[in-house]
């Protein structure tokens, strides 16, 4: 059976670190693994943001990264790489060229500009202190890094969305695989309970009685045409990183990376719109030999139940209200 850990530094080799501004209300989260993990990539949702990630894919010369960007501040977030670039390169960690190491660093963003300081976003000197508070221990989750800024439910406007956040999780099955995923959650839709489907989190009714179901909303909305999301709502965005102790090639840490979408879907509803630049990336330290297709399978399982964390540890923010603040429930998301 299954044991339950806390998150994705339970892989060894796994470090990660967090900064934010929480004034901005924007952030910056890194996955380091200095070591080098081989690594792959699945981005499914239709207004991605990202850096290095073609590198990733099969038939291209990198096999290893060396670190994981997840920020805030749309396309401006993706400079917080550059911090975490320049960190690895003081300490010698890179790809060998003739010239000297080049850490490779690949990254995703999501859209947080509408909430807090659209001014401030996350900057090579954020990612950079991210690194600096990187550990392999138990971290925040919540409305912190990636999270900071994240919101849920945006169907109906800012106004009726929810908070989101951060969150980790991860098992160990059998023969000692260890698989931990990491999630920014900001989506158009609305998250819901993987187990029994119902809303957590996501656009509330303008009457306040209850949750709109923005599979409802969109229902709805269906027989009105032309339906433009880019000018009825905000971008959105899940982005996260799952890791694993198993050995894998470059293609199976894609296939990895692809399966594990099937937990954003699981407990995002609806995942993978035209506003949403979902991006999954995978991480293999290649420690335990295993099937491929079994860590895909689990990798989903971690991603929902990381999704489920971050709602349970967000909190409300400038009149966004949290799933704690609806349920009374508490910081503990367990």
């Amino acid at each position: 059976m299954a044991r339950r850990l806390h998150g994705i530094t339970d892989v060894p080799g796994i470090r990660v670190g967090h900064a934010q501004d929480l004034v901005a209300m924007t952030g910056v989260t890194v996955v380091l693994c200095e070591r080098g993990a081989v690594a792959g990539t699945d981005q499914r949702g239709g207004a991605p943001g990202t850096r290095e990630t073609d590198a990733l894919r099969p038939m291209h010369l990198v096999r290893e990264v060396h670190a994981v960007v997840l920020a805030g501040g749309s396309a401006f977030g993706l400079d917080a790489a550059s911090g975490v670039m320049r960190y690895l390169e003081e300490r010698g960690v890179g790809f060998e060229t003739p010239a000297g190491r080049v850490p490779i660093v690949p990254a995703a963003i999501l859209y947080d500009l509408g909430v807090g300081d659209p001014r401030v976003r996350p900057d090579a000197a954020m990612g950079y202190a991210a690194c600096q508070a990187a550990t392999e221990g138990p971290g925040p989750e919540g409305n912190v890094g990636a999270g900071t800024g994240a919101t849920v439910g945006k169907v109906l406007g800012m106004s009726y969305a929810m908070k989101g956040g951060i969150g980790t999780a991860a098992l160990e099955i059998g023969g000692g695989i260890r698989i931990g995923a990491l999630v920014a959650v900001n989506a158009l839709g609305d998250v819901v309970d993987p187990f029994t489907g119902k809303i957590m989190a996501g656009a509330r009714r303008p009457d306040g009685a209850g949750f709109a179901d923005t599979m409802a909303v969109l229902e709805a909305l269906a027989g009105q045409i032309p339906l433009n999301f880019r000018q009825r709502v905000p971008e959105s965005t899940v982005i996260g990183v799952v890791a694993t102790n198993a050995a894998l090639t470059k293609e199976e840490a894609n296939k990895v990376a692809q399966m594990a979408h099937n937990g954003l879907a699981r407990a995002i509803r609806p995942a993978h719109t035209m506003v949403d630049g979902d991006t999954l990336f995978a991480l293999a330290t290649g420690e335990k030999e295993a099937d491929v297709s079994i860590v895909g399978a689990f990798a989903a399982e971690v991603v929902a139940e990381a999704i489920v964390r971050a709602i349970r540890a967000a909190e409300g923010v400038a009149g966004i209200p949290a799933w704690r603040d609806l349920t009374g429930g508490t910081s503990d998301p367990t």
